[in-house]
């Protein structure tokens, strides 16, 4: 496995940025750079899957069978999910594929004091800056942030809250990440890939006449996503990028984030299909979820070459982001959720079959809750 693991690269070049990582499509924005659904309020969007998921509870009888969709994820990954427990048993059986890590549970107290303890953790287990903070109970990015050094990680704990769990992941600095989504029924031999998100960041480029907020609003992407850029960069809107300095306006791979998502599926191949289904299968418990991976070619991994590292895997209550393609149309959009729900209550209904105990409807409800109550307290996502 050949990654870029070093210290933060010079800026992009104006065709880099627009071409992307070797072996991913190059960018183009076109006419429409958001679809017109693409940001709707959550119960606008998922009405009509939530009215799905009604037939599914009925037609599969249970209500909480995701919850064994993957009987070794805590939860299946469904809400509430432990990313830490799901990364130690990957890792386990999957090695140095999934990015080392660190959890830690933040306590009350002076920060200095917890980030000797982090930083002493982080020795023991061979970590050093850069990394990728992020909390472990969490969904759509919320919480993620590099940090370069002693001094951001105090910041973060500082805007952690006490009690809660965090991860510290090794950084991987390779430009590309996509989201691979497996499924395998039970009773099926082989898996198979039903979505692949390819992740451009987006950037904007200085002149050194235009302040970075005047830069942001010209852009018609960055503009229409003003409400998530602008406030990131609160405290950097006035200043003027010199000449040829590209500002990345997104860290997380993650659409609600302000990170740029397309389709992949075409290229989809019969050896990646293999390699992902091989690796899967090596997991215990693992029928159903999107791996999310950095890279430097992608074409190493359509030859069917492990040339990445794991990021996370998220299990039952993962989402083919493939949706989140500006040129998706809605329909389309509504029939893969779907499926992919469908998929989730089938595969449940047959693990239970297999002697798997679907968790009840108050401790899903409580995982979900905790989740929601946490995600309102954590550092905001860069």
């Amino acid at each position: 496995m050949t990654l870029s693991t070093t210290l933060p690269r010079p800026p992009m070049t104006e065709d880099a940025a627009a071409t992307g990582p070797a072996g991913m499509p190059p960018l183009v924005l076109g006419d429409r750079p958001l679809s017109f659904f693409e940001f709707w309020p959550g119960w606008a969007f998922y009405a009509p899957v939530a009215l799905a998921i009604l037939g599914f509870i009925i037609r599969f009888r249970g209500a909480t069978l995701p919850t064994v969709t993957n009987p070794s994820f805590s939860g299946g990954g469904f809400a509430g999910e432990s990313k830490s427990q799901i990364l130690t048993h990957a890792r386990r059986h999957l090695g140095d594929l999934v990015a080392p890590f660190i959890t830690y549970t933040r306590r009350p107290g002076d920060v200095a004091l917890e980030a000797a303890r982090v930083l002493n953790l982080l020795a023991d287990a061979g970590l050093d800056f850069p990394l990728v903070a992020k909390p472990d109970m969490a969904c759509r990015g919320a919480g993620v942030q590099p940090l370069y050094g002693p001094e951001d990680l105090k910041r973060y704990l500082r805007l952690f809250p006490v009690n809660a769990e965090l991860i510290l992941q090794r950084m991987i600095r390779s430009e590309g990440e996509a989201g691979i989504f497996y499924v395998r029924e039970p009773h099926e031999a082989q898996g198979r890939i039903i979505s692949i998100t390819l992740k451009y960041f987006p950037y904007v480029a200085g002149d050194g006449v235009r302040t970075l907020r005047q830069l942001i609003e010209g852009d018609p992407r960055a503009n229409a996503l003003s409400s998530i850029y602008l406030p990131r960069f609160r405290d950097r809107l006035n200043s003027t990028p010199k000449a040829g300095e590209r500002v990345r306006l997104a860290f997380a791979g993650n659409h609600s984030k302000g990170t740029i998502f397309r389709n992949g599926n075409a290229l989809i191949t019969p050896q990646l299909t293999a390699l992902f289904d091989q690796l899967s299968q090596k997991i215990p418990g693992f029928f159903f979820g999107r791996y999310d991976i950095r890279f430097d070619d992608f074409r190493r991994i359509q030859a069917g070459e492990p040339a990445f590292a794991i990021l996370e895997i998220n299990g039952s209550g993962a989402e083919s982001t493939h949706i989140w393609d500006a040129r998706t149309g809605l329909l389309a959009a509504w029939r893969d959720v779907i499926y992919q729900f469908y998929l989730v209550w089938k595969i449940g209904a047959a693990n239970r079959r297999q002697g798997a105990k679907p968790m009840s409807v108050l401790a899903l409800w409580r995982a979900f809750r905790r989740e929601k109550e946490l995600t309102q307290f954590y550092p905001p996502t860069l």
